[in-house]
């Protein structure tokens, strides 16, 4: 903060500097964060099923069950392979293949129709002037 005096006055000067993202960028963030999560639980479903997990356990039962969700569309598209207790699910792998091409792709859609990228600053200064002061 910066003191400026004259005469009787003293005069303060403070500068408020912030950075905005735009819209899009923010946009596109929320759209890689929302696949990211989707991407996530399918691959957390795959690996469970691939060790043999307890499904009776509430930790694997809430992947199944949240992960069911996202996997509905690819259910039937490829066989499961069991072997000895671990269920290999090929269609969880088309999930995840599908799912990162999707967030792919609405990213760089965000991306190809906005033309802005960069941040931009915004600086603020505010002037305030105090009583007397003492001498």
């Amino acid at each position: 903060m910066a003191r400026v005096e004259s005469g009787s006055k003293a005069r303060r000067q403070l500068v408020h500097t912030e950075t905005r993202s735009p819209v899009e960028v923010v946009l596109a963030r929320v759209v890689s964060f929302v696949f990211g999560a989707i991407e996530i639980l399918i691959a957390m479903r795959f690996v469970l099923l691939l060790l043999g997990a307890n499904a009776a356990t509430g930790f694997v039962s809430f992947i199944y069950d949240l992960s069911s969700i996202f996997m509905a569309p690819f259910n039937a598209v490829l066989e499961t392979t069991t072997t000895s207790g671990a269920m290999f699910e090929w269609s969880a792998l088309v999930a995840l293949a599908v799912y990162a091409l999707i967030g792919w792709g609405l990213v760089k859609l965000i991306y190809a129709l906005s033309p802005r990228r960069s941040s931009q600053t915004v600086e603020r200064v505010e002037e305030s002037e105090d009583a007397q002061t003492q001498q």
